[in-house]
């Protein structure tokens, strides 16, 4: 790297821990600031740190992009906009209208403290930011020559240290400065790549006809798959915490849809320069494609910040991720079980606030173990996708109603099947039926429900 590049990563760098420590003894003082910045997220902000939030996989775009094309944008962009679209006008203003603090405080205060406790469990998978501690490991590493290892260690310790101080407000304050580098760098990337590869119908000759389909040679299940995994929308706990912050339902609503259309902006982005790289490129490890093709078609300086961009988009997502899991591990399990007492009384106060900086500790020691066990950020996502959420969706919707059911049954028994439809798969290199895992667990979570709504219809005909 040139020493242009180095200078912008150094000031990127300066900037974020300015912006990261900026008053956070305020923060720090009141238990509803430091995990909602006290209710009063603007919309700006809540756009910013949305769209920010959501690419902290974007290695992993490089590499499904470099691997199969635009089938990326069909499994990856499309169904999430499509469920950000209905939450948008039937949870986000109801969320705000709640006064959670997240979706286990939600379960526990429907369905009680064990239905909160085994949610705050799956949520702490599912927001865990061990894919993105895994993304900017291998990032550093490829930047900086740095041990795998080492790069983990230190990107997970920034990310998170100015959490500890200063809460949700300082992940706001510091996703608006990552938004800026995320969008300039691959606006940077995709003028340079049309410049050395001309323009995207004269490299289209040169990609496989399968990269311009929109299943990228997989199977029409696979792709089905991945769309309804993006139900995950819907427990998304980074949505649910913005929806909660928001100032007005209202916020909540427009700040989402106005998200959607960044989303769609910054996707074309990454899909006309993961073609590009396709095409410039040699043959090679496709989770580089983004970082080797930044190094093959931009200047000095041009370079240093596409690679900041890189690092505040996935940095974005670390800090996020690992406030929502320090929440969900130190207040939403550990708070709730010693402290049972005070539940009823206060929601929030100071001690929940020390419970969360535990969980902060506690929950950066299991994403490393996850990012050093599955190397694979597409595979994290998938995995943990089609287990977990069958568990979680049905539930969630259910709980803005105020009907009686047993939903413990609800929540545990689709996770079970699809853990041993997955194992089932992994011994006899297919799955049953060959139908995927997700589509088990969601069936058995809408079984569950008809029984339960078939026994209360009779209750109810015999007492009228």
């Amino acid at each position: 790297m040139h020493w242009l590049d180095f200078s912008v990563l150094i000031l990127y760098g300066g900037l974020l821990i300015g912006f990261g420590f900026y008053r956070t003894k305020q923060s720090g003082k009141d238990s509803e600031e430091f995990l909602l910045a006290g209710r009063k997220l603007s919309l700006p902000g809540f756009v910013v740190t949305l769209v920010a939030t959501w690419y902290g996989g974007i290695l992993g775009i490089g590499e499904n992009t470099f691997s199969y094309g635009i089938q990326t944008w069909f499994i990856f962009g499309l169904p999430y906009y499509i469920f950000a679209f209905l939450f948008a006008f039937l949870i986000a203003g109801r969320i705000n209208k709640t006064k959670f603090i997240s979706i286990p405080d939600q379960f526990h205060g429907r369905y009680g403290k064990t239905a909160g406790v085994v949610s705050a469990l799956y949520i702490l998978l599912l927001a865990s930011p061990a894919p993105y501690i895994l993304s900017i490991g291998i990032l550093l590493q490829f930047t900086t020559g740095l041990s795998f290892g080492f790069s983990l260690l230190m990107a997970t310790g920034l990310s998170l240290s100015y959490i500890w101080m200063g809460g949700f407000k300082a992940v706001v304050r510091t996703d608006g400065l990552q938004f800026g580098f995320m969008f300039l760098g691959f606006i940077l990337l995709l003028i340079f790549s049309i410049k050395t590869g001309g323009s995207f119908t004269s490299i289209q000759q040169d990609l496989p006809k399968s990269f311009l389909s929109f299943t990228g040679g997989a199977s029409i299940q696979y792709i089905v798959v991945w769309f309804f995994i993006a139900l995950w929308t819907f427990v998304d706990p980074g949505f649910y915490q913005r929806c909660a912050a928001a100032k007005s339902p209202e916020t909540a609503k427009k700040g989402i849809l106005i998200s959607i259309g960044f989303w769609f902006i910054f996707d074309m982005l990454t899909l006309s320069t993961g073609l590009y790289a396709k095409v410039l490129l040699t043959a090679g490890d496709p989770l580089f494609a983004y970082p080797r093709l930044g190094a093959m078609v931009l200047p000095p300086l041009a370079y240093g910040i596409f690679i900041t961009g890189l690092l505040a988009t996935i940095m974005s997502t670390i800090d996020s991720l690992g406030l929502i899991s320090a929440i969900t591990f130190g207040r939403d399990i550990l708070w709730r079980i010693q402290s049972p007492t005070s539940l009823d009384k206060l929601k929030l106060n100071n001690e929940s606030t020390l419970f969360v900086r535990k969980g902060l500790i506690i929950t950066a020691f299991i994403a490393l173990i996850l990012a050093f066990s599955i190397p694979s950020v597409v595979k994290l996502w998938y995995g943990l996708g089609s287990i977990l959420v069958p568990g979680l969706v049905l539930p969630f919707l259910l709980s803005f109603r105020k009907n009686k059911i047993a939903i413990i049954p609800m929540m545990t028994l689709p996770v079970i099947a699809t853990i041993i439809w997955t194992v089932l798969g992994r011994l006899f290199s297919h799955y049953p039926l060959k139908i995927e895992p997700f589509y088990i667990g969601i069936f058995i979570s809408i079984i569950i429900y008809g029984i339960q709504v078939v026994k209360v219809k009779p209750t109810k005909i015999q007492r009228s």
